[in-house]
Order: structure tokens, then C-alpha cells, then sequence
């Protein structure tokens, strides 16, 4: 039997700037790096991904294993897939002696995530760089993969993005921050904003505030549509040129307006409403009536 090796908490300034020091490492910016150093925040998003020991759990951008720590801790069987490669030879080393991880160097927008996870049920959490947020949420959850819960810090904008809807927003707020990701967000989960972060959480700080977003997955959509790859083209072309009307629009992505203004009768949708205006249902309604 061997003694358990005890692992420093990288997540602090010390352990940190050590890090980066001893790799000769710098944050990127054009990878959107930002490391964590508050072992508060660490255990908040672990928390929030309620692990079962042994879970399988798919992180994405683990850097230099701060988050990766906690979720091992946790009991979680890690899949850490990073971009940079710099950073897996240095996990290797930061989080030496942790049987229950699997570091793999690529880009999560190319790797066969189904095939990395072993077709098994996951969690996915993941401090997201703010300038491919939406992309690789989308890209995650329209692959239909089975994760059952998404943990993700991200731009406190976009966490209020992922959440608006124009029944719990002014029409002024609506107008500014509810678009396609937050229907895309809604129609397969519930999501949930759970706590902020503020920039001095960071290394180095970055100039805004974060969120951590829970978004389970849903079993079932909550609306009823025939074809769902035509409800994503009428969201994206609704949303495509924001201040014209949701007819004019969807005009312009390329639909026939007699055949928009028929669907928009049947639905009993009024044709001069903006996308902002159009809730999941009445999204889901006007694709209904136009298959």
C-alpha cells in the first residue's frame, strides 16, 4: 500500500505565479487565458457540478490544472482537452500522481468528443475563453451528445444572454442581449446563473466580470417542432438583421415572403414584431406552420 501524495492547492497567487514562473509561461491572449486563483471559486463550480465519484467529466481549456485539481479531488474521472501545446506537458507535472485523468492536446471544436468520452453519459465543465464562448457551447450541445450537465464560467454578459427571455426582460433589455444562443441554450437545457466572479479571482485580471452558468441538459425539447434543423434556420435568419422585422428578416436569409406571410397567419403571429419580441414557443409555432 502507498501513501497518498498530497497535492498543493494550485489555486492560489503563490502556487501560481510559481507555475508560470518555473515553465516559463505566459497567459495568452489570443487564446483567452486568465488563470483562477481563488480556491473559493474552484470549490463553488466543483460544487455545482454535484460529482458522483468516478464521473466521467469532459473540461475544456484546463491550463495549468487549477479547476482539473478540484474536479480530480472530487472524485471525477477527467478529460482535459487543451488547446495550447505547451500545457499538457506542464498538467502532467502540476497534477502528477492523479490516477483519474486523461490530458489530450487539441481543439475541442475538431476532436470526436463521443468517441474521447466513450459514448458514456458526461458532465462538461470548463472555464470558456470569452471569444469562442458561444461557438463551442453550440457546438456541444447541437451534436447531441450525452451530457448531462454543463458547468461553465463565462462573460457575465453572455451568462445573461444564455438566460434572457423577452417574457422576464424589458423590451429595451430584450432588444440588447436576447438573440439565437439564448433560444439555442433554452431549447436544450435549463440553464441557470449560480454565482459571479469578480476580475481579482483571475491571473491577470481580466477587465470584466465572470459567471458560473449551470445548464442541465434536457431529456425532451419544451416545445413541439417537425424539423429542427429548419427552427435553427429561422432563429439564426430572425436574428440576422436584429432591427428589421422577424418577416423582413427571414426575407433576407433567403425565405419566400408569400410563404412567411402564411406561416405567420397560421402561427397568429403579428408580422411586424422584431426577433427580440418572439418567445421559444412562437419561434417553435412559425416553424411549424412553415413545415
Amino acid at each position: 500500500m502507498t501513501d497518498k501524495i498530497i497535492h498543493p492547492t494550485i489555486a492560489t497567487v503563490g502556487a501560481t505565479r510559481h507555475i508560470l514562473k518555473h515553465f516559463k509561461l505566459r497567459a495568452s491572449k489570443r487564446l483567452g487565458q486568465n488563470f483562477l486563483i481563488d480556491r473559493s471559486i474552484v470549490r463553488g463550480i466543483v460544487d455545482a457540478a454535484d460529482i458522483v465519484d468516478g464521473e466521467p467529466v469532459l473540461e475544456i481549456g484546463p491550463g495549468i490544472g487549477t479547476l482539473t485539481q478540484g474536479l480530480l479531488e472530487a472524485g471525477a474521472h477527467v478529460t482535459a482537452v487543451e488547446l495550447d501545446k505547451k500545457l499538457p506537458d506542464v498538467l502532467a507535472e502540476t497534477l502528477k500522481g492523479y490516477d483519474n485523468l486523461s490530458i489530450v492536446q487539441g481543439d475541442i471544436l475538431k476532436v470526436d468528443i463521443n468517441q474521447l468520452m466513450g459514448g458514456k453519459n458526461f458532465k462538461v465543465v470548463a472555464n470558456l475563453p470569452y471569444y469562442i464562448t458561444s461557438q463551442i457551447i453550440l457546438t456541444l450541445l447541437e451534436q447531441r451528445l450525452p451530457i448531462t450537465r454543463l458547468v461553465t464560467m463565462v462573460q457575465r454578459e453572455v451568462a445573461e444572454r444564455m438566460i434572457a427571455n423577452p417574457e422576464n426582460l424589458s423590451p429595451n433589455d430584450s432588444a440588447k442581449i436576447y438573440g439565437a444562443l439564448s433560444v439555442a441554450v433554452q431549447y436544450f437545457t435549463e440553464p441557470r446563473i449560480i454565482f459571479d466572479v469578480p476580475p481579482t479571482a483571475f491571473m491577470p485580471s481580466p477587465e470584466v466580470t465572470s459567471s458560473v452558468i449551470v445548464c442541465d441538459v434536457r431529456s425532451q425539447p419544451p416545445v413541439e417542432i417537425a424539423d429542427e434543423k429548419l427552427f435553427f434556420r429561422v432563429v439564426r435568419g430572425a436574428f440576422g438583421q436584429r432591427r428589421k422585422t422577424v418577416i423582413n428578416s427571414l426575407t433576407g436569409a433567403g425565405f419566400e415572403r408569400d410563404r412567411l406571410s402564411a406561416a405567420f397567419d397560421q402561427s397568429g403571429i403579428n408580422q411586424k414584431l422584431r426577433a427580440e419580441n418572439l418567445t421559444l414557443e412562437m419561434f417553435a409555432a412559425l416553424t411549424r406552420a412553415l413545415a
